[in-house]
């Protein structure tokens, strides 16, 4: 095989490995559990290939030692898990996910990474409007899977468990091919990050640029998800406060890390005096939609076991106590606490919760001062900022915000993205890499690795 042929099946496994990550629930409900089996395994045994074929090379300094103290932590379990052979298989699928995140973003580099990203969201965001207008027209009807794991003929279905509501002509809310608001708009509002990043640092052609913005955009917009918009307006915030960093310099960003505080703390007294006002702005009922419910079920158990937890299991195993019928609402039993948070602590204890906000907060650190601190060449000279070196930033805000009211970040694409950005960004570190190093149409800035701190 040649080499351009090699790194063209490379970038298209790359791209359906993130599709997979993102769609994990399209290829449940259209192959059933036993077809979503085959197909994380096809994209394990690629990931195998691809490291093996491009073989990148580490170092115990450009290695983030939280992810490995979590996962230590969570194999740990297994000696006191309230469910062993449960969390056996939950550490397994964790392992396998983390394998898939470091083949790609090692093997790959962080542009290529960039790349396939770009292209899974393509995908997701063309086929999830391709499927609500093809229900819309054709269906005309809410949409079953073609494998459910419920009774289909029971008098009173869910509207939870359909796979579309065919309400794309009513202005949504759509679900897409991932049969979930939440999912997608999450989905929609990471690839307005990179497109935008992208085409702003002339990393992505013009027309396609603003022609996939568009998409992403409305996507966005029809997914009506309370949720997202929050966490976007978080991300504009991050991106604000990056933007006025870049423009201070390094010198002068006290001010910038002051207002930063008086923003957090002004948002929570918002919170507090306004807290009816924004569920009725949304939507919600007074019980977040269910939420304060789990989240009290969830704290309960954890307090029992507040140290090393229950055990790990990630997304819950309704099988299992104490998730059999622990979250029921409206005939519908979620498999999540919609907090991320409070999840690991369920779990894994104030152990692996520390665990877990040690990768979260060292990714943000690296990913700030990777955004905000002045670019240099090889001889040490100042060069322009570049949008794209925003990215990892935005994105890992988005899932931190996504964090508090879902669990994802712990699971598929949200475990996968966690992983990429932390080593990533640590790899970045000491090892500068060009910004974009895409295709574009004009002569792209040159970017070489910031003063990051470490």
């Amino acid at each position: 095989m040649t080499s351009g042929r090699r790194h063209a099946l490379e970038g298209a496994f790359a791209t359906f490995a993130l599709f997979t990550a993102f769609s994990g629930q399209f290829w449940r409900n259209l192959l059933g559990w036993w077809g979503f089996g085959v197909i994380a395994l096809l994209v394990v045994v690629g990931a195998a290939w691809l490291w093996w074929s491009r073989r990148p090379q580490l170092s115990w300094r450009r290695v983030p030692k939280s992810t490995l103290a979590f996962l230590i932590i969570a194999a740990a379990s297994v000696a006191w898990s309230n469910y062993p052979g449960t969390t056996a298989v939950a550490v397994a699928l964790t392992l396998a996910t983390t394998f898939v995140a470091l083949s790609l973003a090692l093997s790959l580099g962080w542009h290529g990474f960039l790349r396939a990203l770009g292209g899974a969201l393509k995908w997701l965001l063309g086929l999830s409007l391709l499927f609500e207008l093809w229900v819309a027209v054709f269906v005309r009807e809410p949409l079953l899977p073609n494998f459910p794991d419920f009774d289909p003929d029971a008098e009173s279905i869910p509207m939870a468990f359909y796979w579309s509501r065919a309400l794309l002509f009513e202005g949504g809310p759509i679900e897409g091919v991932i049969a979930s608001r939440n999912l997608l708009a999450m989905a929609a509002l990471l690839a307005l990050i990179l497109f935008g990043a992208l085409l702003a640092s002339g990393g992505m052609r013009r027309a396609q640029g603003i022609g996939w913005l568009t998409v992403a955009g409305l996507v966005f917009v029809l997914t009506r998800s309370a949720t997202v918009i929050l966490v976007a307006v978080i991300v504009l915030v991050a991106l604000g406060f990056a933007l006025w960093a870049r423009r201070l310099g390094p010198d002068r960003r006290r001010r910038v890390y002051a207002a930063a505080a008086a923003t957090l703390a002004a948002s929570v007294a918002l919170l507090a005096l306004s807290w009816n006002a924004l569920l009725e702005l949304f939507g919600k009922g007074e019980d977040l939609t269910g939420r304060l419910d789990i989240w009290e079920a969830v704290i309960g158990l954890a307090t029992e076991r507040p140290w090393l937890g229950w055990g790990w299991v990630s997304y819950w195993a309704p099988w299992v106590e104490p998730y059999d019928d622990l979250a029921v609402r409206k005939g519908v039993e979620y498999l999540q606490a919609h907090n991320a948070w409070l999840d690991v602590w369920m779990q894994l204890g104030v152990l692996g919760l520390i665990a877990f906000a040690s990768i979260v907060i060292g990714a943000l650190w690296r990913s700030w001062f990777l955004a905000v601190d002045p670019p240099m060449d090889d001889r040490g000279a100042r060069v322009p900022y570049t949008a794209a070196s925003l990215i990892p930033l935005l994105a890992l805000v988005a899932l931190v915000g996504q964090s508090l009211a879902e669990s994802r970040i712990l699971i598929e694409s949200g475990w996968l993205l966690l992983i990429a950005i932390a080593w990533g960004t640590k790899q970045r570190q000491w090892t500068p890499e060009p910004l974009p190093a895409l295709t574009p149409t004009r002569s792209p800035r040159r970017f070489a690795r910031p003063r990051v701190r470490p």
